[in-house]
């Protein structure tokens, strides 16, 4: 379990306190206005923001004080974060050791990321000769390689169509249930949270809360919500 323990984050007049617990193997959408601090609850669990008091622990293991390197967390953002110089296996290999000095075993662990997110044969294409849903797979493999249990998405879909983003959501809850992956997903689409979504938490008034079943909570949002629902 992903337990927030009386967590607190205070930044230039923000304020954003956490005291709940996600399972672990949940799907759960991370929801709330903009600016209510979706965005900076990933980055204090990738270890990116500051804690300024409360705890942090994943299966009973305080991991509060640990580097973003040294936590059981993959995050995936919105821009990719792939290397235009680097090619599609390079870049997927960088999950596995930031050298790209992989032996044979190594490197057919790459090649089998890139199949199964669609990309086989895709190795050399640099970032630049890939669409965008293509540069978002690749950057999906880096993640499953890495196979970590804790998968943070920060809308790295938001900019795809709605075709490609349903496929790219499948997959997402195809590779958690396949790896007991436990998943927080931020988005601005309440269509993408109930897609792959069983559970919501809510960001909202300078508090994290939750989490609630998403079918229930979009069905008699509170009025936080529903002011930004409309």
């Amino acid at each position: 379990m992903l337990v927030f323990e009386r967590l607190e984050i205070v930044q230039e007049g923000f304020r954003l306190v956490a005291d709940l617990g996600v399972p672990e193997g949940a799907l759960a959408a991370v929801i709330g206005p903009s600016g209510a601090g979706k965005s900076t609850l990933l980055g204090a669990i990738a270890g990116f923001v500051p804690v300024t008091s409360g705890r942090l622990l994943w299966s009973g293991v305080e991991i509060t004080g640990h580097s973003p390197s040294a936590r059981p967390v993959s995050i995936l953002f919105q821009d990719n974060n792939l290397f235009p110089h680097l090619t599609a296996f390079e870049n997927v290999a960088l999950g596995l050791k930031p050298s790209l000095r992989l032996d044979a075993s190594e490197r057919e662990q790459v090649v089998r990321a890139l199949a199964r997110v669609g990309l086989e044969g895709f190795d050399a294409r640099r970032p630049a000769q890939l669409s965008g849903g293509q540069q978002t797979r690749v950057a999906l493999a880096r993640v499953l390689l890495r196979a970590r249990p804790l998968l943070l998405l920060d809308e790295p879909f938001a900019a795809l169509g709605p075709a490609l983003k349903a496929e790219m959501l499948a997959l997402v809850a195809e590779i958690c249930r396949e790896t007991g992956a436990t998943l927080l997903m931020v988005t601005h689409d309440m269509a993408d949270a109930e897609a792959i979504a069983s559970q919501t938490l809510l960001v909202a008034d300078g508090q994290v809360s939750g989490p609630f079943a998403t079918a229930a909570l979009l069905a008699d949002p509170p009025p936080s919500l529903r002011a930004y629902l409309g």
